[in-house]
């Protein structure tokens, strides 16, 4: 039987990351890392950006050099997915039916796509924006694709919208609520992407609920909710993703939406970790709440936090969550978590297309949207970390740097 001082299951952003850390912090243990992918470990933000547009290669996306994984004494299978845990034994089996014995077992399996339920959600030309091999297979259509429609208005929807209506495609982009990018932003910034989307092309439709997937083989089109009939050859699926916990929950680790995870990223599991998307922790900056987030932060930053507890260490998770997008020639970063926010504070003017919107909660700062405004973001971090109670009129007064608020 295989064993291993270190099983990481998944090979993306937190796997690897976590590999890296314990290396170097100077753990001198066998390390796997199991993913079930063929590739080796590289960035996924740029799938529905720069690799879709065809603007970067594959191997500009990859995490290291495949040289340094061998080098630093990490080993890989790749192409082998994790069906099930044994905590009492510390093993693990494959979907080969190896069994991979471990001390410790770090969770790092992100999560799978959501898939429509309707009928022709299977049809070819039906995607999702998870994987390399999606998105290849998307671009190896698209010379055979006039028009494309995108189902969800979160940043993958978007990101793929803009994408390719700058490839010359028409694209029709579907979103069941009043509103794009509702569940992670306030309103001023959803009606600000909207309008950028429809300027730049792309049929924005709100409260647009999807019937089916017509087509027999191949998707023809798109039928709504209140019968009207899209034409496409291709429909791409951006409504979020399922956390790939299965395998732990059926072992008897607590969670659901997610495996619930401590401060040092310990499941209820015996010498099991679950960091990045998969994991459910009590987030400082979502006033404790429990929360999953899906970013390339989180995934890093608890990735050290796991390998530095596997070396004894007892530094809890306490990172301040931050995302990007980038859409046409604009670049939104996010610091903090906006919900729950009982007031949003808009910072220089939106016709600009450079300005910040300030979400507060009982008079404190709890997160930003800066859209091309850099200085905002790095500046008003320290607001949001301090949870500083900033007078809004100050805080809309865009010729007052941030920085002195936070002073």
């Amino acid at each position: 039987m295989r064993q291993a001082d270190v099983v990481l299951v998944g090979a993306g952003h937190a796997g690897a990351a976590c590999a890296i850390a314990l290396r170097q912090n100077g753990f001198a243990g066998s390390i796997l890392m199991i993913g079930d992918e063929p590739d080796l470990p590289y960035e996924r933000p740029p799938l529905s950006k720069d690799y879709l547009a065809g603007e970067i290669t594959f191997e500009r996306m990859l995490i290291r050099p495949a040289a340094f994984w061998p080098e630093r004494g990490i080993d890989l299978a790749l192409g082998t997915r994790v069906v099930s845990v044994d905590p009492q034994a510390h093993t693990v089996t494959s979907d080969a039916g190896e069994t991979i014995g471990y001390r410790h077992l770090v969770w790092a399996a992100g999560g799978s796509p959501r898939r429509l339920v309707c009928a022709g959600h299977h049809l070819k030309g039906v995607h999702t924006v998870r994987n390399r091999a999606d998105v290849d297979r998307m671009m190896a259509e698209l010379p055979e694709t006039r028009r494309v429609v995108v189902i969800g208005g979160g940043y993958i929807g978007l990101e793929a919208a803009a994408v390719l209506v700058g490839l010359g495609r028409e694209v029709v982009l579907l979103e069941a609520l009043d509103r794009v990018l509702a569940r992670v932003a306030g309103e001023p910034l959803s009606r600000f992407f909207e309008q950028e989307h429809r300027a730049h092309g792309v049929d924005v439709r709100l409260g647009a609920g999807v019937d089916c997937i017509t087509g027999e083989d191949a998707a023809t089109g798109v039928r709504l909710a209140d019968g009207e009939q899209i034409a496409a050859q291709m429909v791409i699926v951006g409504i979020g993703i399922v956390p790939a916990v299965a395998p732990l929950i059926a072992a008897g680790a607590e969670g659901g939406n997610g495996v619930a995870v401590d401060g040092l990223c310990r499941t209820s599991l015996p010498d099991i970790f679950a960091i990045g998307d998969c994991a459910a922790h009590a987030n400082r900056f979502a006033d404790g709440a429990i929360v999953r987030l899906e970013s390339v932060q989180n995934a890093h930053d608890q990735a050290t936090v796991a390998a530095k507890a596997i070396l004894g260490g007892t530094a809890e998770y306490d990172a301040v969550p931050w995302f990007w997008s980038n859409q046409y020639d604009l670049r939104l970063q996010t610091v903090g978590l906006s919900t729950g926010f009982d007031q949003a504070v808009v910072r220089g003017e939106m016709a600009t297309r450079s300005f910040s919107i300030v979400y507060l909660k009982r008079g404190r700062v709890i997160a930003l949207d800066c859209v091309n405004a850099i200085k905002d973001y790095v500046q008003g971090r320290k607001l949001v970390v301090a949870g500083r109670s900033i007078d809004p009129a100050l805080l809309a007064d865009a010729s007052v740097p941030l920085k002195e608020l936070a002073a």
